[in-house]
């Protein structure tokens, strides 16, 4: 975690010469974070090097979602060539270690979050996201197929795979995509903003590969996290709440089991790619929640087939008994 080279000049160039820089964060991309301390002041340094990465759907999104009420950080300095951004700090009070620490608030916490979504789902999306539909659900589910299933010396069919996925997500896919989808909606990326109250003190962050998509999906992401256990009575209302607030329909419900199970299935993939293709074993921690979340999903009656082929094709043994007792590998 050490600053990019052109740190000084980007912040020299910003107003910000002389400050302190020390890092706050990297994640499973190849952005980094780093608090700018000056005066008293403090703000956020970006780096998104290219080629890996590109900042401006980042400042797309950013502008799109303080454009409608909703707190995103502000851009305060940019260098586009570089893949340097200077943001607004929304400080160090983060959802995740905030509910941990007071699970008498989770309720009031989680209602916040989902009432965010609530509003975000009363705008029309911006222009130029891609939709996140049946082609792209089905592609990312066999990240299972393609990294978990060799990892745990299971030989699958990919293509009837793919093909039960089609048959589950169909219907979902036909009511069509129409809401902006933030994709990474969970507890460690929120920040509770101190001063602030309603939707600004819910702090965005990590929005920027938002798609169109379907309205369950960022809903599923926030309830079912793979960082952290949400209590099933909270689960329960806060989809209660969505669907009263949103007038959703009857199938609501069935969508929100079924892109969860997509979504949990793809996420098992990833961290499994993260671990083998990537050096980040660490991730292997998260598998054992991510099993319990998907055995969720396949309980619901609508997910009667799917359940069927795991039933077939991938044994207890190669599920969460796999990682029982393994934090990383």
């Amino acid at each position: 975690m050490i600053p990019p080279a052109a740190t000084d000049q980007f912040l020299t160039e910003a107003g910000w010469g002389g400050a302190l820089v020390s890092p706050l964060a990297g994640d499973a991309s190849f952005r980094r974070y780093f608090r700018v301390e000056l005066n008293g002041r403090t703000a956020v340094l970006m780096d998104a090097p290219p080629p890996h990465e590109d900042p401006r759907p980042f400042i797309r999104m950013a502008d799109y979602l303080c454009g409608i009420g909703l707190a995103a950080p502000a851009i305060l300095h940019r260098d586009l060539d570089q893949g340097l951004l200077l943001i607004s700090d929304f400080g160090s009070v983060r959802m995740r270690e905030t509910v941990d620490a007071a699970p008498e608030r989770e309720r009031e916490i989680y209602k916040a979050v989902v009432n965010v979504l609530i509003e975000l789902h009363r705008h029309a999306p911006p222009e130029g996201l891609k939709t996140h539909g049946l082609e792209a659900w089905v592609d990312e589910v066999c990240l299972f197929t393609d990294w978990y299933c060799p990892a745990v010396g299971l030989d699958v069919d990919r293509e009837a795979f793919r093909a039960i996925w089609a048959e589950v997500l169909g219907p979902i896919d036909a009511l069509g995509q129409s809401v902006t989808e933030l994709r990474d909606y969970h507890a460690e990326n929120i920040m509770l903003v101190e001063g602030k109250s309603g939707h600004a003190h819910i702090g965005l962050l990590d929005f920027q590969d938002a798609l169109i998509g379907h309205p369950a999906y960022d809903l599923v992401s926030m309830l079912e996290d793979a960082r952290r256990d949400v209590s099933p009575s909270v689960e329960r209302e806060m989809l209660d709440h969505y669907v009263r607030a949103t007038n959703s329909p009857a199938s609501f419900e069935a969508a929100y089991w079924a892109l969860g199970a997509q979504r949990n299935t793809r996420i098992i993939g990833v961290f499994t790619r993260l671990w083998k293709r990537d050096g980040k074993p660490h991730y292997t921690a998260f598998q054992s929640r991510m099993w319990g979340l998907l055995e969720r999903n396949l309980a619901h009656p609508s997910m009667k087939r799917l359940k069927e082929w795991f039933h077939a094709n991938v044994p207890q043994s190669s599920r969460a008994a796999h990682w029982m007792g393994r934090e990383t590998i």
